[in-house]
């Protein structure tokens, strides 16, 4: 295996980096040296304390901490993205200007999706474009959401060497299987970030999926199933992204958060500020941050209704980083669900737009298997929200906010001009970080 190879993480001071780190310990990791990178010296320090306890003295790769960009991408083979511009109280702003004009402002999802891509795609650009000339030859993974509009607005700089990842896809495919007593088979799974369908299954010449559609006790022992219900199931002919749920019941959802007393965001910026504060002097740092993830990850899309996670064995996007990283550091083929430019995989999309779909990966980078299919009923949202991203780059490229507000109204879940205008309104006067739309 190759040695040597140095990682570099942008929000290196995140919450969730420990998770990476974990991958990496032990012998036969790509990785021997991580950097990491964040704007708050303070987190960093925090993240630091985690690590070395995770660490234990064992194998494990040399840990840098730096504020300076340029200094954390020179040298490196790797860059993992996982920033959050304005950082989780700018995710409690996405929602709640959401919920005060009576729509989701989920993460990645509708106007909040929109005002967290407008804002984090100038600073996504000008990583691309530092990473361009100080690291030209380091892959660089993008899990900073929304990962697949990022990953698009990034890849005009780094073509075929940025790669966007996410969990929800490998997770849907791996429940799938196990509902099915299966250990492997071939996934037919394709769309865009947070919104793919997964339409078939094959072993041995069968699609194994038609059988376990027609079973209420198979159903019924995955989350998805459980979170879509058997009868939409069978309507669909496909099993959707937990994510779809957010377009196929969004006036319960819509309910559900105006009667929670906090929304999602506010309960992770609460959780997290006492976290960091916490670490700051504890004497078991990785105790403390064990005890937040579990509270994290047993909570998660609970007003949705998806309940406690079925993956308890993990499965994670770090491991689908790992196995992304390891195929490429090692020339050793590898079958992942990625976000890469299309480059005719889906018919009806140009070559350019980033697409979530099955991919070959070894020494050459990441590369689509042709003739990904949506199915029928989700072509016309998969082009509708496609044309948003396109909107949204538009507007962080030429810093037109009514371009911005088009692209807001042309959202499925906005869907109206006027809310579209108060809502882009209301989110530059809440964030700074939109002041370049004029």
């Amino acid at each position: 295996m190759a040695e040597g190879r140095r990682l570099t993480i942008l929000g290196g001071g995140g919450f969730r980096v420990p998770l990476v780190h974990g991958q990496l310990l032990g012998p036969g990791s790509p990785i021997s040296s991580v950097v990491l990178h964040d704007v708050s010296a303070a987190r960093l320090a925090a993240i630091s304390r985690v690590l070395a306890a995770q660490a234990g003295g064992g194998v494990a790769p040399e840990v840098l901490v730096t504020t300076d960009l340029t200094e954390a991408l020179t040298g490196a083979d790797f860059v993992f993205s996982a920033i959050r511009v304005h950082g989780l109280a700018g995710r409690v702003i996405d929602e709640r200007v959401a919920l005060n004009e009576g729509v989701l402002g989920q993460e990645t999802v509708g106007a909040g999706g929109i005002a967290y891509g407008l804002r984090t795609l100038p600073v996504a650009d000008a990583i691309a474009r530092r990473i361009a000339l100080v690291a030209p030859r380091a892959w660089v993974i993008n899990f900073t959401n929304p990962a697949g509009l990022v990953t698009e607005a990034m890849a005009a700089h780094l073509g075929e060497r940025v790669i966007g990842i996410c969990d929800s896809p490998s997770g849907l495919g791996r429940r799938v299987l196990r509902a099915l007593g299966v250990s492997s088979g071939r996934l037919d799974y394709a769309g865009l970030n947070h919104l793919g369908w997964l339409s078939g299954v094959h072993a041995n010449g069968v699609d194994l999926l038609p059988r376990l559609l027609a079973s209420d006790e198979g159903l019924s022992s995955f989350e998805e199933g459980r979170l879509f219900g058997a009868e939409k199931l069978r309507a669909l002919g496909a099993v959707p992204n937990e994510y779809l749920h957010y377009y196929y019941e969004t006036p319960s959802l819509v309910r559900a958060e105006l009667s929670a007393a906090e929304t999602r965001g506010e309960f992770l910026l609460r959780q997290q500020d006492e976290c960091y504060a916490e670490l700051a002097r504890a004497t078991d740092p990785l105790a403390t941050w064990t005890g937040t993830l579990r509270q994290r990850d047993a909570t998660y899309m609970a007003l949705e209704g998806l309940g406690e996670r079925d993956d308890a064995e993990g499965g994670g996007y770090e491991t689908v980083a790992l196995e992304l990283m390891t195929a490429i550091a090692t020339d050793t083929p590898a079958e992942l669900i990625l976000n890469v430019r299309n480059r005719g995989t889906i018919a009806f999309l140009d070559d350019d737009a980033v697409v979530e779909v099955p991919c070959r990966v070894d020494g050459s980078g990441a590369h689509p298997y042709p003739g990904a299919t949506i199915p029928a009923h989700g072509v016309d949202l998969v082009r509708r929200v496609k044309a948003v991203e396109r909107g949204m780059l538009e507007a962080a490229s030429t810093g037109s906010r009514a371009v911005a507000v088009r692209a807001m109204a042309c959202h499925p879940l906005v869907d109206s001009v006027p809310i579209a205008r108060r809502l882009v309104a209301e989110y530059q006067r809440q964030l700074p970080e939109l002041d370049y739309l004029r």
